[in-house]
């Protein structure tokens, strides 16, 4: 029985090289290399795998079927090389493991910090934590700049490819404001006619689904700001500036210090909670665990 052949690494990546730069002198060029010297290997390759894989016959060099097939596999073994380096790195300096997570900033901050706190007693871990948009994160999150994102909706169904995602928590929506507003509790949620409300972000879900409850139900409010960063929300409202709408965790500390009083639930409105991760050969163990395990 003949002996299968091993693939010589350094004869892949002057493939792959060669074939994305389009060209044996741009390739050897990058991967500085002489151009006869890159063809030999080019060649060596060729017969070990027992297929030529690009098409000699033209003028540019293009690849063949065989090339084609050759090609992905070829990036399929680089990108799984560079998610191996990307976590062996994770624990540069000390031998903590490091966890990048992205937080989209219509996330209430206690969400985010209730996450933190639940990786740190599971590991023995360094996290970095950045808050963006959504369609920003999941750039870095596909790119494996992130290992995790929290958020609170899903993105649209185009962009889920490559992407899972777990809910975490469904919670109710309450609307709260200062003491003088207690009387708005009388009449729910009809007494919120007319009233000053600082309205979460134009592309927070939330924000859709608040708008939608008062139009069914025949409710017009005027809105008088609008707040990305759900603490600044809360302390608008807690000086008397107008009402929020909030997931009930998001505002139970300040209502049971007095700050803020919850005026009434809205029915069928929830603020969500997703963990949403990039499908990944090696994936990181804090995100791992915190995707299986987590519970708000």
């Amino acid at each position: 029985m003949s002996q299968r052949p091993w693939v010589n690494y350094h004869h892949l990546l002057y493939f792959k090289t060669i074939a994305m730069e389009g060209g044996m002198a741009k390739a050897a060029k990058k991967l500085r290399l002489g151009q006869p010297t890159l063809s030999t290997q080019l060649k060596q390759f060729e017969e070990t795998l027992g297929h030529e894989l690009f098409d000699r016959s033209k003028r540019q060099l293009q690849l063949t079927e065989v090339g084609r097939v050759v090609l992905g596999y070829a990036c399929e073994i680089f990108k799984l090389g560079d998610e191996m380096v990307d976590s062996l790195s994770d624990q540069h300096l000390t031998n903590k493991i490091q966890v990048q997570i992205g937080a989209m900033d219509t996330v209430p901050k206690h969400l985010t910090l209730k996450i933190f706190h639940k990786a740190q007693t599971t590991f023995d871990c360094f996290i970095s934590i950045v808050d963006g948009h959504g369609d920003e994160l999941l750039r870095e999150l596909r790119a494996h700049q992130l290992d995790l994102v929290i958020a609170n909706y899903l993105p649209p169904t185009g962009e889920v490819a490559g992407f899972y995602a777990k809910n975490k928590a469904r919670m109710p929506v309450v609307i709260c404001g200062a003491g003088k507003f207690s009387k708005l509790k009388r009449g729910f949620p009809a007494s919120l006619k007319d009233q000053p409300f600082i309205m979460p972000a134009l592309e927070s879900k939330l924000r859709h689904d608040v708008e939608h409850f008062f139009k069914i139900n025949d409710i017009h409010v005027s809105t008088i700001a609008e707040v990305q960063d759900t603490s600044l929300q809360k302390l608008m409202s807690s000086h008397g500036d107008g009402l929020i709408a909030m997931a009930l965790p998001a505002a139970e500390e300040l209502i049971a210090q007095k700050e803020l009083i919850n005026i009434g639930t809205l029915q069928d409105v929830h603020e969500e909670l997703w963990l949403i991760a990039a499908e990944r050969r090696i994936q990181n163990p804090v995100a791992s665990a915190l995707m299986n395990s987590l519970t708000i």
